[in-house]
């Protein structure tokens, strides 16, 4: 008989979304379709693509349905607008974000409640996703491999990622903790993120010399709570109180 985590585990793939932004090859979207078919996972978003083209059907091997219920985004923005917890992939350092290993990332999302939608964010195969695609993610994760060139094929990261939630088996809560608060969708949280960035530059903390790196700056740590409705109440009471005071 089927133990009630396993249960569980199997119930909650249904709360990860694959969102490829900007994907150039229609072949990779079908490998990465057939990728989600191994693994147990079904919904896939297309950032920057408004159709699936005929070759990605040939390369997608029995995932045709994930292909034909894909769904089309005008940008990373709105593709991960409703959202509440978001993780990017990165083969890059990135100066302004902070970067979990993906056992670290994969880690913290079983640590949200059941009910939290999970998106998981992949990036042009050729330039990979722009900081300012990282802007719209609670956390950057790698995968790690033996040298930093070339990375991971598109479809492989995509894979290599899902496998390892497949296999993840959540540790059993320490007594006294309980999982953590259900995050805010991911577009009322980066609202509340550019209305502290507005505050900051109204009082010159930020300026045109310092914009893109504080900004970013700000993202990563702002994003990484993961803001719930109670911390945004909180952060944007805090911000208007010291700074217009």
């Amino acid at each position: 008989m089927e133990s009630a985590t396993s249960g569980d585990r199997c119930d909650s793939r249904a709360r990860f979304f694959v969102i490829l932004s900007r994907p150039e090859n229609p072949e990779n979207v079908g490998f990465a379709a057939r990728a989600m078919k191994n693994t147990g996972f079904g919904n896939l978003r297309l950032a920057g693509r408004d159709k699936i083209e005929p070759s990605s059907f040939r390369t997608a091997v029995h995932a045709d349905d994930i292909l034909r219920e894909a769904s089309f985004y005008p940008d990373l923005a709105s593709a991960t607008a409703d959202l509440n917890v978001v993780f990017a992939s990165t083969a890059k350092t990135r100066k302004n974000f902070s970067i979990l290993t993906l056992e670290e990332a994969v880690d913290k999302m079983f640590s949200y409640p059941l009910s939290a939608k999970i998106g998981l964010v992949f990036g042009n195969e050729r330039t990979g996703l722009t900081s300012e695609e990282l802007g719209f993610s609670n956390f950057r994760f790698t995968i790690p491999q033996a040298s930093r060139q070339p990375s991971y094929n598109l479809a492989s990261a995509v894979l290599l990622a899902l496998f390892y939630i497949f296999r993840h088996k959540p540790q059993e809560p320490k007594p006294g903790l309980r999982s953590k608060d259900m995050p805010l969708a991911w577009a009322e949280q980066e609202e509340c993120i550019r209305l502290i960035l507005k505050k900051l530059e109204e009082r010159k903390f930020i300026h045109s010399t310092n914009k893109v790196h504080a900004s970013e700056m700000i993202y990563d740590l702002l994003g990484r709570l993961t803001i719930t409705a109670r911390d945004k109440k909180l952060l944007l009471a805090l911000f208007s109180q010291a700074l217009d005071s």
